[in-house]
């Protein structure tokens, strides 16, 4: 923006538009940040929920799974409150799976949770306990079925290969599958009070896969709206106008997600602390602290929510290494959510420096600038020269000055300047938290 203008007010809008007219996206926008929960009988197998094809498994195979789940540590009031206290504001939760598994008791199936050992609904008690703590509420359902006896074989089934089990399947009827589903899908927006999200997984439309046809995906979005008109709906059905929010998965886009004219949507990234959704005991490329922090930042700041995923162990636990990433990411966002909360992508007019990440509270008329690395002495931002009220570090709320232009710093030498910058002064020593913010104050 030129110099003339500099002083105006900034033209990006105040809240992100959502995909398509329908539900109120204000809230998930201001909450930014919420809990994926993977959980269902692969977490026996314990080495990713895509375990049953992966390794190729035959139902007779898998049923050890469902005959030995019996997660009797599962406590989702523990579940909950970590949630809570990870700064997490709703959560997801997988009630059916692609293997099948349903958590709750529904009427359409046995294979579900109270068939199994521990012979209880694991749902109803999680949404309480979720709702007890002030989390949003959402259901995760999947649109595939590896254990369903009407639902065809395709490229991703774990029998694909198996030319000789496709033959013998080929009378299966997606149709009578698809109007299993709607009842399921009902049982969950009939029986578990309000819904505030509904994430459906996957279509994969084309040659040996399954989209909107296969679904009856009309029929199943009429249901939902009819029944939770207010729900949340993603992107997943194959359905164009259908999703309120888009969802890239295991990526950041760098520029946000942005519809055909150019215009910021509502978006939410689906992140996992390590790369699997499902528990996986030997799993080993855990993120840092300090990488999910940052995965949070990259987020927010290209206008996003990030919907961080746990996978809870067979005896219905967070293991070690998912309690310790969240009790850390609850330290950071104790001091820090205020950067994160009812913030987005900052004005064009605030380019961000290099090394750095912005977000932008258009409420609070509030820039942050989050600090991956710690700069030395002094950090330099472009475009604010005149627009700064106030600097602090956001962790202790220690004042940082600050300066509308260079000036010599030693004899014989100069800053650098370009005549729209404003320099903000730093405490050699990084602060002692897994990523610094400096909050500033911007003049109307």
């Amino acid at each position: 923006m030129s110099t003339k203008t500099r002083s105006a007010a900034p033209k990006t809008p105040r809240r992100q538009k959502p995909t398509t007219q329908g539900p109120d996206t204000s809230w998930f926008v201001q909450d930014r940040l919420g809990l994926f929960i993977h959980w269902g009988t692969y977490a026996l197998a314990a080495r990713h929920e895509w375990v049953k094809r992966n390794e190729r498994m035959t139902d007779e195979a898998y049923q050890r799974y469902f005959d030995h789940f019996n997660p009797d540590l599962y406590d989702p009031r523990e579940w909950a409150r970590m949630a809570r206290e990870a700064g997490m504001k709703y959560f997801v939760i997988t009630t059916k799976h692609h293997e099948g598994f349903c958590l709750w008791d529904s009427r359409q199936t046995d294979y579900k949770a109270t068939r199994t050992p521990y012979g209880k609904d694991l749902l109803k008690p999680m949404v309480e306990a979720f709702r007890a703590e002030g989390l949003k509420v959402g259901f995760y359902y999947s649109l595939l079925d590896w254990h369903h006896p009407d639902y065809p074989v395709d490229s991703h089934h774990p029998r694909a290969e198996d030319q000789a089990y496709r033959k013998a399947n080929a009378g299966r009827d997606v149709r009578k599958y698809a109007a299993y589903m709607r009842a399921q899908v009902k049982e969950l927006l009939t029986g578990f009070g309000r819904i505030d999200i509904l994430w459906f997984d996957f279509s994969f439309p084309g040659k040996d896969g399954k989209g909107r046809a296969d679904w009856e995906s009309e029929k199943l979005l009429a249901l939902v709206r009819k029944h939770q008109p207010h729900v949340l709906l993603d992107n997943r059905l194959d359905l164009p106008g259908s999703g309120n929010f888009e969802t890239p998965e295991q990526y950041v886009p760098e520029d946000g997600v942005r519809d055909a004219e150019g215009n910021p949507v509502v978006w939410e990234g689906c992140q996992t602390f390590s790369g699997s959704w499902g528990y996986h005991r030997d799993e080993a490329s855990w993120k840092s602290v300090p990488m999910v922090i940052e995965m949070l930042v990259n987020h927010v700041s290209r206008g996003g929510n990030l919907l961080l995923n746990v996978g809870p162990t067979g005896r219905g636990e967070f293991d070690h290494r998912a309690r310790e990433q969240l009790r850390a990411m609850g330290e950071w966002m104790r001091l820090h959510g205020r950067s994160i909360y009812g913030c987005g992508r900052a004005p064009d007019e605030f380019p961000e420096p290099k090394n750095a990440r912005y977000t932008w509270n258009p409420e609070a008329r509030r820039l942050y600038v989050h600090l991956p690395s710690w700069p030395f002495k002094e950090i330099h931002l472009p475009n604010l020269m005149g627009r700064v009220a106030y600097a602090q570090l956001l962790n202790d709320a220690s004042e940082l000055r600050f300066r509308d232009r260079s000036v010599a710093v030693h004899a014989n030498m100069h800053g650098r300047i370009t005549g729209d910058e404003v320099v903000v002064e730093l405490p050699t020593l990084k602060p002692p938290v897994a990523m610094p913010v400096i909050e500033l104050f911007i003049r109307d």
